[in-house]
């Protein structure tokens, strides 16, 4: 069973690869670049500060803290314990890829940046709470994930857990964060 979905793995990662173009290569390495989305997290810190003015900064905080978690988990809880090689590790399945950027970590399951990825796109949906924010976050997680594999880095699988470890991480912080956000409106509230 487990060498079927090891397959399925691999023939996957190798469609997404072979599909490419110039343009689709300079799109996805933009996407994968960790400095690319500057701009786009200082509009989340406006779309932040506007909704929860001064409480946008435990906002900010409980954001830390959920990708601090997933990128923990990522490593300590299964990068260190499964070591599974990235596909660009492994030598017979890296002869059939289109390497276009550096290979990374030795480990790939799970990727960290759909760790982190997810952690973000799960607390903002949560906290934000607007259909159109929520789709431009998933939009967003989604092209991150798509260009991790297109870049042959990892495997369909390894970005699938790591936005499930992502997703909890970002769950369990807004849950920290709304409780904490809730004792601190109690506090501030004059009882009558």
């Amino acid at each position: 069973m487990i060498d079927v979905l090891n397959n399925i793995d691999v023939n996957i990662l190798y469609w997404v690869n072979s599909h490419h173009s110039n343009f689709l290569d300079q799109v996805m390495v933009f996407a994968s670049g960790k400095l690319t989305w500057v701009v786009f997290y200082l509009f989340l810190l406006f779309l932040i500060i506007k909704k929860y003015k001064y409480k946008a900064v435990l906002a900010v905080l409980f954001i830390a803290i959920a990708i601090t978690l997933s990128d923990q988990a990522s490593v300590r809880l299964f990068k260190n314990v499964f070591l599974r090689l990235r596909p660009c590790h492994q030598p017979d399945v890296m002869e059939n890829l289109r390497m276009i950027i550096g290979c990374g970590g030795r480990y790939g399951f799970v990727s960290s940046h759909a760790a982190n990825s997810f952690a973000l796109v799960a607390f903002i949906i949560l906290l934000l709470q607007k259909r159109w924010v929520s789709m431009m976050m998933i939009i967003w997680g989604t092209l991150i994930i798509y260009s991790r594999v297109y870049l042959g880095v990892h495997y369909p699988s390894d970005v699938i857990a790591g936005s499930m470890v992502g997703i909890i991480a970002g769950g369990i912080a807004f849950g920290l964060f709304f409780i904490t956000e809730k004792k601190c409106r109690k506090k501030l509230t004059p009882n009558i």
